[in-house]
């Protein structure tokens, strides 16, 4: 029988991307993820409901989400289920499932940077107008007309 692990979550980010080092010097990131649903229940009243979940991200990727992400940065993560076995110091099995994150995509604003620890913050510069269209080429065939095309 086949079976399948995969995830899709959309949400926000609960706090700024922690980023640590294996000893073999490979990145491992923590993200916390909230993902949003609103649905009207049986009386007709919208209802809010938040799921957090634990996202774990890898090697360049980690260092990529700690550069460019921050709290409340929208995300698209795609992965699969993991579950963390360990005992605590009671001696209590303890066990939490996460999502090992194969890819991370970004859907916000570029990360704010700090100039100094008391000065401004603010939004990494981003384009304020559009590049202009090249002109038409004289040489570019005509747009074909909806009735000109055979299907």
């Amino acid at each position: 029988m086949s079976t399948l692990n995969r995830v899709f979550l959309m949400g926000n980010l609960t706090r700024d991307p922690e980023v640590r080092y294996t000893p073999s010097g490979t990145a491992v990131g923590d993200l916390g993820l909230a993902v949003n649903e609103t649905y009207k229940n049986k009386a007709g009243e919208t209802v809010e409901s938040t799921v957090f979940v634990d996202i774990e991200v890898w090697a360049r990727q980690a260092e990529t989400c700690a550069e460019y992400l921050y709290k409340g940065s929208p995300v698209f993560v795609e992965g699969r289920l993991k579950l963390d076995q360990w005992e605590n110091q009671q001696g209590e099995k303890r066990s939490k499932l996460r999502v090992r994150a194969d890819r991370v995509q970004f859907l916000g604003s570029p990360k704010r940077t700090a100039e100094g620890d008391d000065g401004p913050v603010s939004v990494m510069p981003t384009p304020s107008t559009p590049a202009p269209a090249a002109p038409p080429s004289a040489a570019q065939p005509p747009v074909a007309d909806d009735d000109d095309i055979p299907f």
